[in-house]
């Protein structure tokens, strides 16, 4: 196992009727904006109920978060912080929205151009950088980032999707009321599914290093969702369902599975740009791109596929190549089971594209993926030609 340094300072609030946890929580003199994405937490009544339990304190609200949050936007946002000096954020929504409010504290009190802010990718922004933020706390409306209990975040800025890091960026607390989700669309919760099943995948289908604690949570998370995903869509309000689908996207990038690890990230990362080029739901790019990944890098990832061919889905007969191979296959039935289309074809994608696809790495300076870093444009094009 890897030396590591963990660090999370968010509080959790999970389950029902948390909502009056927020009184505590946000002082009582603070002037608060609440950020909010197309509407639906408007519509649905749940911006009031906020507004109701915030009381007298002075309330301002900035909603059109979109999904994969645009810097154009969070700007605007920025531009309102500064002119009402606004001193707490409360982001009502899913990993879009928190992930732009993430932004928008950062770039508050930063006193440059503050797309310098994109530029730091996975490396934390120093803390001379951005020594001062806007703090903020979060009401979770849509399970899949763990954006919630993290201080990472990924905003769309020209033609790319940027990652942006830094410690000052864990929410100060986070609701998670899982009935709060009962209303989302069948295709948002399958999406949410495979975002959390990927993002544990990343953290584990690496190579070994002995870290027992951090596979054995990995393997559970994705066993829960192997358990729940057909259940929790079919069964919008199944709150059992829905509660471990909440949980688990929370636990699966709050940090605690990535500790002491190696992690791999490529399938995100070319899922990125399937998005920012033709509009791709984050989660179906996943779904493409992950067992490509795997079938690609077998010989890499050789020992963990074999324990998790065993271990998650209990495939104990046959050779090694016979039970990899039958694990890749699951994993895109699962995917499948889901309703989520599974190779890029099927989004209205022609191959001509995949070139455009690797040009788009090669300018973003993707070129050394994975948890070895050797994975370059020639193999993320096998990548995308197997996806097809």
């Amino acid at each position: 196992m890897y030396n590591f340094n963990f660090y999370n300072p968010t509080r959790i609030f999970f389950g029902k009727e948390q909502l009056g946890k927020i009184d505590k929580f946000v002082p009582a003199d603070a002037r608060v904006l609440i950020t909010f994405g197309g509407g639906s937490a408007k519509k649905s009544g749940l911006i009031d109920k906020v507004k109701t339990v915030l009381g007298s304190r002075t309330v301002f609200e900035f909603g059109g978060i979109e999904p994969n949050p645009r810097y154009e936007t969070l700007m605007k946002a920025v531009e309102v912080v500064r002119s009402e000096k606004i001193d707490f954020i409360l982001a009502v929504g899913g990993g879009s929205v928190i992930d732009g409010t993430k932004f928008i504290s950062l770039a508050s009190f930063y006193n440059g151009d503050c797309s310098d802010l994109l530029k730091f990718g996975f490396m934390p922004i120093p803390l001379d950088v951005v020594s001062k933020v806007v703090p903020f706390g979060t009401v979770l409306t849509l399970p899949a980032t763990g954006s919630e209990m993290n201080h990472g975040a990924v905003i769309s800025f020209e033609h790319g999707k940027f990652a942006v890091m830094c410690e000052l960026a864990f929410p100060k607390f986070s609701i998670l009321d899982p009935t709060i989700t009962f209303t989302l669309p069948k295709i948002q919760v399958a999406n949410g599914v495979i975002d959390t099943f990927v993002h544990t995948t990343e953290q584990y289908i690496t190579f070994p290093v002995d870290a027992r604690i951090q596979d054995r949570m990995a393997e559970g998370i994705l066993q829960t969702l192997i358990e729940i995903g057909e259940i929790t869509i079919a069964e919008q309000e199944n709150y059992d369902a829905r509660a471990n689908l909440v949980w688990s996207s929370t636990m699966a990038l709050n940090g605690i599975i990535g500790t002491g690890v190696p992690q791999d990230w490529t399938t995100h990362m070319i899922g990125h740009e399937l998005t920012a080029l033709f509009g791709i739901d984050h989660g179906q790019t996943l779904a493409i791109i992950y067992p490509a990944v795997l079938e690609v890098r077998r010989e890499k990832k050789r020992a963990k596929l074999l324990q998790y061919a065993e271990r998650v889905w209990h495939i104990t007969s046959g050779t090694e190549d016979e039970k990899i191979d039958l694990a890749i296959v699951k994993t895109r039935e699962f995917f499948e089971s889901l309703g989520i289309k599974t190779h890029l074809s099927e989004y209205g994608v022609t191959k001509d594209k995949i070139p455009v696809i690797v040009e788009q790495l090669k300018a973003h300076g993707l070129t050394a993926l994975s948890e070895t870093q050797d994975l370059n444009l020639e193999i993320s094009q096998k990548i995308l030609e197997i996806a097809f």
